[in-house]
This record gives C-alpha cells, structure tokens and sequence, in this order.
C-alpha cells in the first residue's frame, strides 16, 4: 500500500476528513488548550477474516485530558488477501502501515506547525504494536520493535499499546 495525500480519515465526531483536514483539527485541538502537552501516536490492528482490513489509528492525546483519534481503514484487494492468511503477515502489516502512516504524517505535521515556532508542546515518536510478552506475537517483538526503532519512532507494546489494541481494535 502507498500511502497518498488523497487518503481519507474518519473521526467519530467530524465524519469523513481528508489528510489537510485531519492534520487542522489536530492543529485546532492542540490551540484549545497550548498550556497542555501532546502525544501523537500511531497504531494499527487487523482482522483475522479471510480478507483483513486494516484500520491504522492516528490519535492526539492530551496527556492527561484524553484525546481524539482519527481513523483510515486500509483494504486490500482480493488477489492480495491470500498472503494475509498466515496471522505473522497480518502482525507485520499492521506495524508496516503505522510506520508508513506516521512517517507520511510527521512530515506534513511538522511543516504545519513550523510556522508556530514552538508555540506548541508536542511529541509523535510513538507507535503503538498489538503485540505482547503474552500470546503468541512474543516471539515477534524483537524483529517490529526494531523495525518501529528503525524508521525513527518508539515502540510501545502490550499492555501500553492501547491505541493499536483497543482504538484500532474496535474498528478491525
């Protein structure tokens, strides 16, 4: 999957948001209250149906006051689902798209609030892994953890992965 400028966001509260959209109300929620700091925070989650979908989560935290979130469900098509039945695949997948989504954001976010010139406090470095010490994703931490690391973020794992494990669960 590529991710582009074109791709569409759902929020809870606003319905259907294009990138520009979703990157200002960000923008606009972090204004409400500048005093506050923020994490952004990238997660994803799968089905584990024939054909997966793949909802990848960007959230905004309030740390402290809670957040929104913002939600793009990735699908594939049909002649691509087959390499999805192996569950190791999904589990990559869903770490690859995080990474993906964060980086394509991170640079349009950046370039948006540049302007500010600090006026607000945030930090997107985290991704969050539906993957756990628990389970049999175990056996994978080391490879998606490095992989996360590797394009730049930090990693969280179960049970602080909560926006891959809950938000994006919720919707796969």
């Amino acid at each position: 999957m590529s991710i582009g400028s074109e791709i569409y966001f759902y929020n809870p509260t606003k319905g259907s948001l294009s990138t520009e959209e979703t990157i200002e109300e960000m923008i606009s929620y972090m204004r409400e209250k500048p005093e506050r700091f923020y994490d952004i925070i990238v997660g994803c989650d799968s089905s584990s149906e024939e054909t997966p979908n793949f909802p990848v989560v960007v959230a905004i935290l309030r740390v402290g006051e809670g957040g929104r979130f913002f939600l793009k469900k990735i699908t594939y098509p049909v002649s691509v689902n087959k390499k999805f039945s192996n569950w190791k695949n999904r589990i990559l997948e869903e770490v690859l798209l995080s990474c993906e989504m964060a980086l394509f954001l991170k640079e349009i976010f950046n370039k948006k609030i540049e302007p500010l010139n600090g006026f607000l406090n945030y930090q997107f470095q985290y991704i969050h892994a539906d993957i756990g010490e628990n389970g049999r994703t175990k056996d994978m931490i080391k490879e998606l953890t490095g992989l996360i690391r590797g394009n730049g973020f930090e990693p969280k794992i179960k049970p602080e992965s909560y926006i891959a494990s809950v938000v994006a669960d919720k919707y796969s």
